[in-house]
Formats: structure tokens, C-alpha cells, sequence
């Protein structure tokens, strides 16, 4: 357990001492600078929002007083139409009257609804219009032409018994009800909203209703209890309609970029997420609640300096910290860092001696860097020693390969060869010196070290027509190479060696015929060939390092395609032998071929 713990310890350690050193320097004096500025900034925070709640809230029940003020006149236009008793007897006499067919309630009951507004109604500026419906919902109204709107007529004011609003004020059992919009109009974005009351007859509150009074107000009515500044507003707001009702935003240019319009879903959401801090009051009267709402980074500009300085200070801290350490790690780390270039210009292949010129004190360190200076001098003579003699070695094995080919005489002979047979008409002779003709021109390839994998299958194809020439046609080679990767570039001679193979270790020594089969697919970003045949196949799998081909082809393909690749050999005695190869991507390449463009694995 204590070695986990140190391990995971040690994930997080800064490799470079002077690192180290900073990071203590930092440690030490920025903690606790920043904690104490957090705790400041937050409790200048809390008590600005404290404060501005208080003084707001305050704000708000004045602003709601001021309201009721207003919506008493209302009510008080409610309780003076029902105290005079000939407007009473008159709805009552309108709504008792049958087959009139009158789409409104007669001249003379409006004449008096009209008198009664005029005389009673002080301060009209913000009455829009005031309507007087009898049981049978026929109306008489002041203020407006167009009498009840859209329930005017005598085929659409049956329709009030059914709307939302008329059967909420029944509910309200003689009670003024206001509604956020003009309830005549049906209309959300008005600039008027309603008070709808059910008129009864004082005298008899258990007979029927005589009708019920519509007043409709102008919105701009709240205007005259707001005092906001430029970065504030003041909504008031119906929450108990579902989705909540906006009656009244005094600036809606403010929450416009909120995505906040006449109708929201969650409306106080809304103005968190845009940045804004809201109080909120109920008023009584009209059950609405009066909402303002200051952005918070205008609000919080003073707590916020305060965090400023505070990560000022902080940054300041940090520079100091920094060249504290500098000066103070200098002395410690200097020899490190020239020990420590010395290693990586070694590891980079440059000589230890260019170092000489960083001199070292005799102390550990220094002794350290003297003795890694020898042994480096000494590992680079060897290094040397043995490149020379590789190069000799591989000089004498160029020329030796050199020596044994010729390619333009030989590809002469052989195309004399070709035509002699002809003449001759031996077409058997004629096509294996075409074919081992063919054969030499691709595993040449123009000195280049990859080949398409098309030009290597033809390779193969050449190879299989000069051993089915030799041995009477004994052996079948199929060949089911995925269409997309015959574009590929690989390294050459990479296929043909392992098809070789299998015609003298398997097939050669088998009676009868005998198939090969050669199959390549894209796996991946590697492509996949593999080698089979139904030959004699061998016990020991460690016999195949020992042929000059196999070994050739396995470290070909190591030095080419480094740890990416794989050469993996499977063999069952009488059954056959199974050569798989794994090539990985090595990039793409540009220009045309015969199948494509040219790319390479």
C-alpha cells in the first residue's frame, strides 16, 4: 500500500529542481493570499445582495401600494354600478326579456352605464373601455365602438359561457378577477389587460347573476410605480397562468437578448441564465407578482475589483516568487543542467568532448561528469571501430551481387532466347524465357525498394509459369487479393521468396499435384498476406531460419516496418504449411498505376 501511495506520489513530482523550487516559493506565499481574498470577495459579495434584496423589496411594496391605488378605482366602478338600483332592475328586466333577438342591451341602460362613468370616474387615462354584459351576455359598452370585440354579434356571445376567463370569474363568487391581457380581444401582446367581476344583486345574493362587468385597463398603467435604472428593470408577471403571463416589462430591451418574450416557460430561469439577479413581491389585489431584476455584473462592479486586485496581487506574488527562485536554485541546478545537456548530445549521436568547455566543480556532481565524459569518448571509438567494419562487410556483399548480375546482358540473352524459340516453334521455351524475363525486369524494379502489389502478383505469376513449365504443370496457384489494396506499394520481394518456399519444401517433395494459394486484405490501417499450400508441411518450424529466403525476408521486413509488423509461420506434417504477414501503413504515395493510384503500405 505505502508503495502505491508513493508511486502515485511521485506522478505528480516536477522533474527539473528549480521547478521545485518555484513551486514551494509559490506554495508558501499564494495560498494563503488567495484564500483570504475568496473569503473577502465573497462576503463583499454576499452583503451587497443582501442589501440591494432589502432595498428592493422595499421598493417592490411601495410599487404594489401604488398599484392597489390604482386598482381600487376599479373596483370602486364595480361597486357604483351595482349600487344604483335602476341599472340593476334594468340588466335584470335585459336579461329576463326573451326572443329580442338585440345584439345589445337597450339604449337606455347604456346611456346610464355612460353617465355613471362620466360622473363617478375621475381619472379615465388609463380606462381603455369599460363593458356591461346582462345574463344573456348582450352588451353595453363605454369607450369602444366595436362594442364586445369578437362577442358582439349574436352568433359568437354565446361562446363567452365556454372561455377560460368567464368561468374563473364565476368561480371568484362575485370577486374581481384581473387577467393579464384584454379578454375581449383574446389578445397576449395588447396594451391593455382586464378586471372581470360577476355583478349580483345585492339584495338577493342567492338568485341569479345579473350579468357581469368587463373593465379594460391600459398597461402603461404600471409605468407610474416604477423607478429603475438604466440597467434594471421591473416586470409584473401572472405566475399562476401556465405558461406564466408577462403583463407589463418596463424594459424589454433589457431581457430581449435572453430569449424572454411575452409568454416564457420558466421565466425567472430565464433571467439567471442571463445574467441577472431578481427580487419578486406578491400583490394582493390582483394575485401578480411584481419582479425586478439588475444585472449582476453591474451590481457586483465593487465586489468585483476586489477579486481583481486580489489576482493582481496574487500574479505579483508569483513574478516575485519566480526570481527568488531562480537566483536561489541557480547555484544548485547549474551543474545538473551541464550534466545533464552533456547526456542528451551524447544520446543525440554528438561527441562528449564538445562539452569541455562546461567545467565542473569537484564535488559529486563534477566527479559524475568527468567520468561520464571518458566513458562516452570510449564508447564513440568502439561505435566507429564497428561501423567501418560493417560497411566493409556490406561493401563486399554489394559487390558480390554485383557481380553475379548483368541485367542488360542478361535481359539481351534472354529476349534472343525468345525469338530463337519462335523461329523454332517452341512455344514451351519461348514463354520461360519471356517469363523469367519479366521476372528479372520486376524484382529489379528499376532500383527501387517498394512495388505495387499488382506488379508483385505478376512477378509470382511469371515465377509459377516457369515451375509449372518445369515440373509438367504439377502445381495450382490461386490468388484472392482484396481488389482495393492491389494500389498499395510494398517492399519488394516480399511475396514471391514465401511462394518459392512452398514449391521446394512443400510441393516438390509431395506426390501428385499440389495447390498454393496466396490471400491479402486490408486489416485495418495494415494489410494482411498470407502464404498456404497443401505440401508436406514439417515438424520443426525452426528449420525455416536456416534457408537463406525466409531469414532474408523476415529481417527485410523487421528493418522496413519496425515492431508494427509480423511474419508468423504454422505447419501440420502431411497437411501444408501457412506463411502469415502483417505490413503496417507506412503512408501514401502520389501519381498513377495500372489499378489506381499509387500508395504505399
Amino acid at each position: 500500500m505505502t508503495k502505491r501511495i508513493r508511486a502515485y506520489l511521485n506522478s505528480f513530482r516536477l522533474q527539473r529542481i528549480r521547478s521545485r523550487f518555484l513551486t514551494a516559493m509559490i506554495a508558501v506565499s499564494l495560498p494563503p493570499l488567495i484564500v483570504l481574498g475568496y473569503v473577502s470577495f465573497n462576503i463583499a459579495k454576499d452583503t451587497l445582495v443582501d442589501n440591494h434584496i432589502e432595498t428592493i423589496q422595499s421598493h417592490l411594496k411601495t410599487s404594489s401600494e401604488m398599484a392597489d391605488l390604482l386598482f381600487k378605482s376599479v373596483i370602486d366602478m364595480n361597486r357604483i354600478i351595482l349600487s344604483s338600483d335602476e341599472l340593476r332592475q334594468q340588466l335584470d328586466e335585459s336579461g329576463n326579456a326573451e326572443g329580442t333577438g338585440a345584439e345589445v342591451i337597450d339604449v337606455t341602460t347604456a346611456n346610464r352605464l355612460q353617465n355613471l362613468v362620466v360622473t363617478n370616474l375621475f381619472d379615465t387615462q388609463y380606462i381603455q373601455s369599460i363593458c356591461l354584459f346582462d345574463r344573456k351576455f348582450r352588451s353595453a359598452c363605454y369607450g369602444r365602438s366595436e362594442l364586445a370585440g369578437p362577442y358582439g354579434s349574436e352568433g359568437a356571445r354565446g361562446l363567452i359561457a365556454g372561455t377560460d376567463w368567464y368561468l374563473k370569474s364565476l368561480a371568484a363568487n362575485g370577486k374581481e378577477v384581473f387577467f393579464g391581457y384584454n379578454v375581449l380581444e383574446e389578445d397576449l401582446s395588447g396594451d391593455s389587460f382586464s378586471s372581470v367581476k360577476i355583478l349580483r344583486d345585492p339584495n338577493q345574493l342567492s338568485g341569479p347573476n345579473l350579468g357581469f362587468l368587463v373593465i379594460n385597463i391600459r398597461r402603461s398603467l404600471f409605468s407610474q410605480t416604477v423607478n429603475e435604472g438604466e440597467d434594471s428593470g421591473f416586470w409584473v408577471l401572472d405566475a399562476d397562468r401556465e405558461p406564466p403571463l408577462l403583463v407589463y416589462d418596463h424594459h424589454p430591451e433589457l431581457t430581449a437578448g435572453a430569449g424572454i418574450g411575452q409568454e416564457a416557460t420558466d421565466p425567472f430561469r430565464s433571467l439567471t441564465e442571463a445574467g441577472y439577479l431578481y427580487s419578486r413581491y406578491l400583490n394582493a389585489t390582483s394575485g401578480w407578482q411584481f419582479v425586478h431584476y439588475v444585472r449582476e455584473e453591474t451590481l457586483l462592479k465593487q465586489s468585483n475589483r476586489i477579486g481583481t486586485f486580489t489576482m493582481l496581487l496574487a500574479a505579483f506574488m508569483a513574478v516575485i516568487a519566480l526570481l527568488v527562485s531562480y537566483f536561489v536554485s541557480g547555484s544548485i541546478t547549474r551543474p545538473l543542467l551541464q550534466l545533464k545537456k552533456m547526456i542528451v548530445d551524447w544520446a543525440k549521436g554528438h561527441p562528449a568532448e564538445g562539452s569541455k568547455e562546461a567545467a565542473f566543480v569537484a564535488d559529486e556532481v563534477g566527479v559524475i561528469g568527468q567520468t561520464f565524459r571518458r566513458l562516452s569518448s570510449e564508447y564513440q571509438l568502439m561505435g566507429e571501430r564497428l561501423l567501418q567494419s560493417q560497411l566493409k562487410e556490406r561493401e563486399a556483399e554489394l559487390r558480390s551481387l554485383q557481380s553475379q548480375i548483368k541485367p542488360h546482358f542478361l535481359y539481351n540473352t534472354l529476349d534472343s532466347i525468345y525469338w530463337m524459340a519462335l523461329l523454332e516453334e517452341k512455344q514451351d521455351i519461348a514463354q520461360m524465357a519471356l517469363s523469367l524475363s519479366e521476372s528479372f525486369k520486376l524484382s529489379l524494379n528499376k532500383g527501387k525498394e517498394t512495388i505495387p502489389v499488382f506488379k508483385e502478383l505478376k512477378h509470382i505469376e511469371h515465377y509459377m509459369i516457369i515451375q509449372n513449365l518445369r515440373y509438367d504443370n504439377r502445381f495450382r496457384y490461386i490468388a484472392d487479393i482484396d481488389p482495393e489494396i492491389m494500389g498499395y506499394e510494398i517492399m519488394k520481394l516480399l511475396l514471391q521468396p514465401l511462394v518459392e518456399n512452398s514449391i521446394y519444401h512443400g510441393l516438390e517433395p509431395k506426390v501428385g499435384s499440389g495447390t498454393i494459394t496466396l490471400t491479402g486484405r486490408k486489416e485495418g490501417e495494415a494489410l494482411l498476406f498470407a502464404v498456404a499450400d497443401d505440401g508436406v508441411g514439417m515438424e520443426d518450424i525452426g528449420r525455416t531460419e536456416q534457408g537463406y529466403g525466409i531469414r532474408n525476408v523476415k529481417e527485410r521486413l523487421a528493418l522496413y516496418y519496425g515492431e508494427g509488423s509480423s511474419f508468423v509461420i504454422e505447419s501440420k506434417p502431411g497437411e501444408g504449411t501457412r506463411i502469415t504477414m502483417r505490413l503496417p501503413r507506412k503512408g501514401r504515395g502520389e501519381g498513377g498505376g495500372e489499378n489506381g493510384g499509387e500508395k504505399h503500405a
